[in-house]
Formats: structure tokens, sequence, C-alpha cells
């Protein structure tokens, strides 16, 4: 079975939510803490797969499919996005496009032939005035965005096809039929454009991989190969944003026609939602590119960014003709329709309901950190109940698991356990520990069962050894203590460097065989909490590990020093 254009490879991805955080469309859903695309969501801007720190997120490859189509003797030409302008700024055309060839294609003819009739049908459009607004259809990732996430739009889109579908239909009229198309340019969207139009579409990053297979002797190539059947004109500005604008232009559109033009998704979403139901005196062409000034940063470019140097390469190389230079008579109509998906709408029962799955029962329990990748916990609740978030993604949520598995295991303890900071207020003890010391700290346990906030130096008087632990992490020690006619081993361990220590405080005067009795029912109950805590630890870093030293060194602190 093929695969999707954009997919995860599951053993790389997990636990972090970034591609969820940045997604346009949140055309993610999170199993076992690994982030799936998912397919009839996703717009394929690519973005996820720019992101992505460990780069799960992963580009179909279909270069074996390029190669078998050339090994199986079909004559295969390639459509060359015209960003290869900016992408290989230090070679020659002649030179790129004899290099190609070597690869085994027929011939390399640039997809800005089409772009060239797009903007003839597009000026037509506006000249018939049919509709007052019209919508670019040049970038497959926007088309995804209008079919599926503002259908009620679809109605605006220009009614043509595709640069590269309409040059693809160029080639194969002026080849024969039987004629194959390969695509080479920055983009991921195409290679669920082909709709019978062309066979498949490839990568920059592609044609370079198949240049190093290859072994392409580059000194070796000359530099007098041309495009075929011609070289393009103004259709080589489509790749920068307003380019195609400049085409309409020449083609004798309106002059009083209105453009607009947008690119990256944010502001092509934020341009979409204002146009809509909006009213206009005179013909409105609107521009829309997913990438960030156009092609040229395209998801798979060897260099993101420098627009504005890029935007003057492409201006620089590409011969702009006082007229049109489209020629062709063939049929360049485009269909386009509604894909749309689902909107799910939750009464305030539900969202509460799936809230307190991620222990937030009060509305101050919704911080809207961010941290699970949706803005805020609303939207998160409802990512759980369409089945695309699950309740580990909620960071707030996992650091209350932490420490009620810590707690948990303190108090379930049968010695005494008191945990202080750097000033020797308590941060938690245990009934135990209350028991133990008596006094003062009974009194104050009638209140506040883990004594939280008072004073150890005012509750025993053996507190110097907190003190010199925290002063020296290296200090920390086992001490046997006499304290109220009975023998404590007092045992400090560093949690935190100079900031917090825990304690363990044993009677001794009990029979060891009690003693083996807590060891072997603490060891049970690290068994059982091991995982979770290690899992824990692992999304939570640093917070939760402490958790993990604490339980060990309770275990160690039971162990028989002269054993």
């Amino acid at each position: 079975m093929k695969l999707e254009p954009i997919y995860t490879e599951k053993t790389q991805c997990q636990d972090c939510y970034k591609c969820v955080r940045d997604c346009p469309v949140k055309a993610i859903r999170v199993v076992d803490g690994s982030a799936m695309v998912i397919p009839k969501a996703c717009i394929l801007c690519g973005h996820c797969t720019q992101i992505c720190p460990v780069n799960a997120k992963k580009i179909r490859d279909d270069l074996d499919e390029a190669k078998e189509l050339i090994a199986a003797g079909h004559d295969v030409y390639v459509s060359l996005a015209p960003s290869y302008v900016t992408e290989f700024p230090n070679l020659k055309p002649g030179r790129l496009i004899s290099a190609i060839k070597k690869l085994g294609f027929k011939g390399v003819s640039e997809t800005a032939l089409g772009a060239q009739e797009v903007s003839a049908a597009c000026a037509q459009l506006l000249n018939e005035g049919g509709n007052k607004l019209w919508i670019s259809t040049c970038c497959p990732s926007t088309i995804h965005m209008i079919e599926q996430y503002h259908p009620e739009l679809v109605e605006f889109l220009t009614p043509v096809l595709s640069p590269l579908q309409s040059h693809a239909k160029m080639l194969k009229n002026h080849y024969g039929p039987e004629t194959k198309v390969v695509f080479i340019g920055p983009c991921i969207a195409k290679k669920n454009e082909a709709n019978g139009h062309f066979e498949l579409a490839l990568t920059f990053n592609d044609l370079r991989r198949w240049f190093t297979q290859n072994n392409i002797d580059w000194t070796d190539l000359n530099d007098d190969e041309e495009f075929v059947p011609k070289s393009a004109h103004e259709g080589g500005l489509y790749p920068v944003d307003g380019g195609m604008v400049d085409g309409i232009k020449l083609c004798g559109a309106p002059e009083n026609t209105l453009y607009m033009g947008f690119t990256g998704v944010k502001q092509v979403q934020e341009a979409l939602e204002d146009i809509k139901g909006q009213e206009h005196d005179c013909p409105v062409f609107v521009e829309i590119l997913a990438c960030e000034g156009g092609c040229v940063n395209g998801p798979v470019v060897s260099k993101p960014g420098s627009t504005a140097a890029k935007r003057i390469q492409i201006y620089n190389n590409t011969p702009v003709a006082e007229e049109a230079s489209n020629t062709s008579e063939l049929d360049f109509t485009g269909h386009f329709s509604s894909r749309e998906i689902p909107k799910f709408k939750y009464t305030e029962d539900e969202l509460t309901a799936a809230l307190l799955k991620v222990s937030k029962k009060r509305k101050e329990d919704e911080i809207n950190c961010g941290g699970c990748g949706y803005d805020t916990c609303r939207d998160f609740a409802a990512a759980l109940l369409q089945g695309k978030a699950e309740p580990a993604m909620c960071v707030s949520y996992l650091r209350k698991l932490a420490q009620t598995k810590a707690t948990a295991l303190i108090q379930t303890m049968p010695s005494g356990v008191v945990i202080v900071d750097g000033d020797l207020r308590i941060i938690e003890s245990n009934r135990q520990f209350i028991d133990l010391i008596g006094g003062e700290a009974s009194i104050i346990g009638e209140a506040d069962p883990n004594l939280e906030g008072a004073y150890l130096e005012r509750l025993v008087p053996f507190h110097q050894y907190f003190t010199r632990v925290l002063q020296d992490p290296d200090k920390a020690d086992t001490k046997d203590i006499r304290y109220q006619g009975k023998i404590l081993r007092l045992t400090i361990f560093n949690i935190q460097n100079r900031h917090v220590v825990g304690g363990i405080i044993q009677d001794i005067t009990e029979p060891v065989i009690q003693r083996e009795q807590i060891m072997d029912k603490a060891s049970e109950v690290m068994k059982k909490n091991i995982s979770t805590v290690q899992k824990i630890a692992f999304l939570l870093g640093e917070n939760a590990a402490e958790s993990e030293v604490l339980l060990n060194s309770i275990i160690e602190s039971f162990k028989d020093p002269e054993a």
C-alpha cells in the first residue's frame, strides 16, 4: 500500500507534541504518545516535516518509482519548478538540464509554461465578470485548506488547473499521450495533485540524492542544453508572492481589478476569514500561497528564508515580455468541490467531563499553558473527545500525577519521612514522622498532616544535619540519634543540590524482623510505581526524576550498613 505524502515514523516519535502545537489545522492524532498525521485533515503544507526535532515526520520517497518509469523505456519529461533559480543559484540552466538528462529523462521543460496559461485563463475570468471575487488555485495546499476548512469559498476558486497540471497537459499534447511527466520542485503537496495529469512529483532533495547516486560528473557537462519545447517568460515569476498577479496583468485583465496577495498558512487563514461575505464593487483577485514568501520557501528547499534575496533572483532571471507569452489553445478548466472536515461542537457538560480526566475541576485549573500543543485547555478537552489527544499530553496533569505518586508512597511508609527546602521549611512529611517526633509537630499536624511550611528547626533538635547536607551534598550520611528515650536512625539524602534534601527516620529499637518487613513492603510499592515514575521522569525531566531518587533512597535507608 502506498504511503501518504507525509507520514510519521512511529519508533522515532514519542511525547513531543511540537507538530500538534505548530500544525495550522491540528491534523494530528496522538496515539500512545506518537503524533500521527490525519491524512483526510492534512493540507500537506509540510510544516511538520520542517519543525520535527527528531525527524519523525517523513516525506514519501517516490524516487524509485521515477527510476522505474525510465527503466521501462517510457519517454519521461521533467516539469521543473521555476524556483530552481533560487535552489541552484550558482548553476547555469543549461548545465542543470544536462545533468537531469544524464539521469535518463528525455527532456526538461519549465512548469512556468503552464503558469503562463493559467494567467491567461484567470485574466479571461476577470474580464467575463461572472464572479466579483476569484481566489487562485495554483497552490495545492491552499486548495486543500479551502475544500476542507472553508467549503463556503469553493465557488470562488478559479476553475483553472494548476500550473503543473496545465504544463503536464501541454507536454502530453505536444509529445504524445504516452508521454510520462515527473515534476521536480520544492513542494510536498504536489504529490497529491497528479489526478491523472502527470505521473509523480519529486523534491529538489530527491534530485540531489539522485545526482549523488549516479555520480554525476559536473565538469563533464556542457551549458548548451535548452528547455523544451521552449523557454518560459513571465510564468517564471510564480514562485514569489505577487508573481502570478504580474502575469495576469500582462494578459489584459480589467484595469480596475483589485489584487491581493497572502503567503503563509496563518496569513491565508486570516485573509479567508476576512473576505467571507464581503461585497465588492470591482473585480477582486486573491493570490494565496501556503509557504511564506512563496514557493521559493517551500518545505523542502535547501535554504529556507532570505525571501527578499530570492525574490530579487527570480525577477533578475525571468525575462518578461510586454505582452503575455501564452499560446496554447488547450482547455485548462479545473474543478473543485467541498471535502469539509466536520466541525465538532461539545456541550459544557462534555467538556467538563473531559477536563476531569486531567484533574481540572475548577476554572482556575485551566492554565492554558499550551504544553499539550493546544492553545487552551478547552481546545485540548475537545481534542480528547475527538480521540485526537491523550490525557498524558497534559504537562500539569503529569506533574500532579508525579507528586501524587510520590506523596502516596511517602504516606504509606512505616518510617518517618520529611523533605525540606533550603530554609529548612518543610515541603512534605508523613504521619509517621509526626508520631516519631511528637511535641509541637503533633499540634501542627492536627491542622496540616503534611506540616507544609513549618520550620524543621522548631520541631527537632537535630536539624543541623539537614543544614550540613544543604551546604555540602557530599555530607549526606546516616546518623544514630538518641531522642526522647529512643534511638533514631536518621538518613539524610540530597534531592536538589543546595535547595532540597530529604530525611528518613527509623526507630531502630524496633525488632530487626520488622525492619525487614518494611523493606519488603517498600520494594513492593516501588515495583508497582517504577514504570509510572520512569515515564513521568522522561516527560517532565528533573522534577519527576527526583521522585525516583527519593523512592530509591527510602529503600536504601533500610539496609543494614554493616551487612
